[in-house]
């Protein structure tokens, strides 16, 4: 677990992305941090994240989390992320990598709920406890046999939601949409921190009307005369 590759996307002179430590030492600090943060930019994800051996595990999640047990959703593998990271909601400058808007959709600790979390995660089989703001109970994350990103990418996990008290046929990335750490909407982060403010409220299901184009007046037809009788 390293920060090597999180680093070389990134040119920390121009994002204000925390680069964090210089060596992500192992830490088992209890409790853990876990954070979702809701990203809009080339297309909306959300980056589920929890603390381990001193980085943020990283996966994104394209639809979103699913209090619903029968509702699987994908969740791809990226780089591990600084600690630190857990806290930032803001804009990344165009031409940066991952450029947009970054909201603190959720955020809490997670306890592990299997004994040896490094074998978990070998074997692609990670059971967990979140305790959110908005998500709360038993998780598990299972990797499949799917790559993306063609055979030599890397492979694709699931996030789902083991039946509990917590689970729920509602659609919590929409009935709370909104920054568990500002209350604000992904618009109001971008316009806040001078971001592309009609791109991030395209995240929240804001974007502007067309307005309908003008409509042509109907055109008349002939008058028909009729010839007199002889």
């Amino acid at each position: 677990m390293t920060l090597k590759e999180y680093r070389r996307k990134r040119r920390f002179s121009v994002t204000p992305e925390p680069e964090g430590e210089h060596s992500a030492a192992a830490k088992h600090a209890k409790p853990l941090l876990y954070v979702i943060q809701k990203h809009q930019a080339s297309h909306l994800h959300y980056d589920f994240r929890l603390e381990w051996e001193g980085v943020l595990l990283s996966w994104a999640v394209p639809k979103g989390p699913s209090l619903d047990p029968s509702v699987k959703r994908l969740a791809m593998p990226t780089e591990d992320h600084p600690i630190e990271y857990a806290s930032f909601e803001g804009t990344i400058p165009e031409g940066e990598y991952g450029s947009g808007t970054v909201m603190v959709w959720d955020q809490g600790e997670w306890t592990p709920e299997v004994e040896d979390v490094d074998e978990a995660l070998e074997k692609g089989d990670l059971k967990f406890t979140l305790h959110g703001k908005k998500l709360k109970g038993s998780w598990v994350l299972v990797r499949t046999g799917g790559r993306f990103g063609g055979a030599s990418g890397r492979p694709s996990w699931l996030l789902i939601k083991h039946r509990d008290s917590f689970a729920s046929p509602k659609d919590v990335t929409i009935e709370q949409s909104r920054s568990a750490s500002t209350n604000r909407s992904l618009a109001e982060i971008a316009q806040a921190e001078g971001g592309d403010v009609a791109k991030a409220a395209a995240g929240d299901g804001l974007t502007a009307k067309k307005p309908a184009p003008p409509k042509t007046p109907a055109r008349r037809r002939p008058h028909q005369t009729q010839g007199k009788k002889k």
